[in-house]
């Protein structure tokens, strides 16, 4: 009999050649597969799906997850061996609530870049300044601003090439105080290391990529220093970004009268006066704001006298620390 990680790493190939990534899934199969492995066990039954998914500490949301990938592979096993059991849906009910975004006032914003100019060495204050001017201007995942590389930013043209979630590419159009803010960095940092070991457009001041976690840390002293808190009761503002509401659909700018994001408006030194919208939020997907009275975001056809499936991606809003 096969064993069942030989079947699960199967599976995984399968399904990463078709295109998917699979990373935290793949892990978690392999560890659930593991464990019918050592217990000696050659089906999948829906007692042993439900005991490993409820055997970690973490709340509800994340069991019902875990028992979302075995699921998965369960259908995949059934197809080839019927005596497998595939846990049915709704036995972890569990709803995941998303933290209401924290919204930065343009003086907020304007406090962060002063906070991060009191970092130190010299150059770490360059650089975050830098960084969070670009993600307040343009909207970017700190994700996708953390691994632009030198060859992603077209000053010269004003435009980034931002590859996003899985491995999706887009173009970014930068406003002209954004792309002369980048050229004065760009300028400062090849003079600071002028042969640095990583190629992305922002590095620490050893010449490295800035790890994630590092940056992670940088940005809640920058916000203890810029003195900005959460409300009681709501989580650490998470690491801005700037919404262009946009329609999904249409690709039409979402009204401001229907939208939390004020229309943009440059500040002269490469950031705006919009708000910052976690990526992913309806309102700032625009969903419902292009017309009165239609709630999903589609333009109507007796308006606009036609429809777009989906349109480029524009630089909304972002899921962010």
């Amino acid at each position: 009999m096969t064993p069942m990680r030989e079947r699960a790493r199967e599976y995984l190939a399968m399904r990463r050649a078709l295109g998917h990534q699979l990373e935290g899934q793949g892990r978690l199969l392999l560890d659930f597969a593991g464990q019918i492995d050592r217990a000696g066990q050659a089906r999948l039954t829906t007692r042993d799906a439900l005991e490993w998914a409820c055997s970690t500490s973490a709340g509800p949301v994340t069991r019902r997850q875990r028992l979302s990938v075995i699921r998965c592979f369960a259908r995949h096993l059934a197809a080839l061996d019927p005596s497998c059991e595939v846990p049915p849906p709704g036995l972890l009910k569990a709803t995941a609530r998303r933290p209401a975004p924290y919204l930065y006032s343009a003086q907020e914003i304007s406090a962060l870049i002063t906070a991060a100019g009191t970092l130190s060495p010299p150059m770490r204050a360059v650089t975050w300044q830098a960084l969070i001017s670009l993600l307040a201007a343009t909207g970017l995942r700190i994700s996708e601003a953390l691994t632009l590389a030198r060859g992603d930013v077209d000053l010269d043209a004003g435009v980034l090439r931002v590859t996003g979630k899985y491995g999706k590419v887009r173009l970014v159009p930068l406003h002209p105080t954004t792309t002369s803010m980048l050229a004065r960095y760009a300028a400062r940092r090849d003079g600071h290391c002028p042969s640095p070991q990583a190629g992305t457009f922002f590095i620490a001041t050893t010449g490295r990529a800035l790890h994630p976690n590092i940056a992670r840390a940088t940005y809640w002293q920058i916000l203890d220093r810029a003195g900005i808190q959460a409300p009681p009761g709501r989580p650490r503002p998470r690491l801005l970004s700037r919404p262009g509401a946009r329609c999904q659909d249409c690709s039409r700018s979402v009204s401001p009268s229907r939208s939390p994001n004020p229309p943009y408006r440059s500040l002269g030194n490469g950031l705006s006066t919009v708000s910052a919208v976690r990526r992913g939020s309806w309102s700032a997907r625009g969903m419902g704001s292009c017309f009165p009275g239609r709630g999903n975001g589609r333009p109507s056809p007796f308006r606009s006298g036609r429809t777009r499936s989906r349109p480029p991606r524009y630089a909304t809003s972002r899921r962010g620390w």
